[in-house]
């Protein structure tokens, strides 16, 4: 696993899989270690991922300062990254709450990114997240599954803080991917383990964004952008992740069909086909898909 140093001494992990040219991975969760992530559904067999453990995730060390968890805080542990793999300019995938980050790295240091992949990303960064009425309008669209009539109701509750209802997280989880089988089963069991939640609730400070000036940054953005949404995925859901791809001037936008929050496990083929076909450059952009 190797290491490097961000620039207040913190000791960073990143993880190696794949082979090809190199694409930085920046995870979600909130503050998620990158395992979550695997392959990216069969990525890795086109393209060398790097994938970053975020400091006090993973195999990276907990910063001295938990102020530093701040989102914007860690826009200069990406450029460290950048600066250790020996890249001039770099092609960068964030996943999730990772698109917040990688929306203020791109608006600090424009002229590193080559090609920029934002995955169900929320817009937190732009003042926009994704509201309870919204996820559960998506969390409508499953009602035909067998699931549907017992994790509705935990799902409702937890979003809308009702105390009569005793949430059952088990049940939750089903609404965040298109597929609710086994793997699904087991991805979600991980998350607990995986995630710093003292961290997590840091990342999002409010003072971490400043959503007037990073439009007016992202729109000097040149490099090209492609944003990713889940057919019934409720944050975001696809108006809701459209609005990311308008702040960028040269970015596609595509709803995977039948996805939801993890769309390189709903179908990875057409996550890996989709994903890697822009990092490529070849062809035109695809119809999108979904609703929303």
């Amino acid at each position: 696993m190797p290491i490097f140093t961000a620039p207040d001494g913190t000791a960073l992990a990143y993880h190696v899989r794949g082979e090809g040219e190199p694409l930085v991975v920046l995870p979600g969760g909130p503050m998620r270690a990158s395992r979550y992530l695997g392959d990216l559904g069969g990525l890795a067999a086109h393209r060398r991922l790097i994938l970053l453990d975020l400091r006090g995730t993973g195999g990276s060390a907990a910063p001295a300062d938990p102020a530093t968890y701040r989102c914007d805080r860690q826009v200069e542990d990406v450029e460290a990254l950048r600066v250790h793999l020996g890249l001039e300019r770099m092609d960068l995938l964030a996943h999730s709450a990772g698109g917040s980050l990688a929306m203020l790295y791109a608006a600090r240091h424009p002229r590193q990114v080559a090609r920029l992949v934002l995955v169900t990303a929320i817009p937190w960064a732009l003042g926009r997240p994704a509201t309870p009425e919204e996820r559960i309008a998506a969390a409508r669209l499953r009602a035909n599954e067998p699931w549907f009539a017992t994790a509705f109701p935990a799902f409702e509750a937890w979003l809308t803080g009702r105390d009569d209802v005793d949430v059952d997280f088990a049940a939750v989880d089903a609404f965040f991917y298109g597929r609710w089988d086994d793997t699904a089963r087991a991805h979600a069991a991980a998350a607990d383990e995986q995630t710093d939640e003292d961290a997590a609730g840091r990342f999002h400070d409010p003072a971490a964004y400043d959503p007037p000036a990073l439009r007016a940054a992202l729109a000097r953005v040149d490099a090209p952008v492609l944003v990713l949404a889940g057919e019934v995925d409720g944050g975001p859901r696809p108006a809701l992740a459209r609005i990311v791809a308008d702040a960028f001037p040269h970015a596609e936008f595509a709803v995977q069909p039948g996805a939801a929050h993890y769309p390189w496990l709903d179908d990875p083929r057409w996550f890996t086909s989709r994903t890697e076909a822009f990092l490529a450059g070849t062809g035109a952009p695809r119809p999108t898909a979904g609703r929303g």
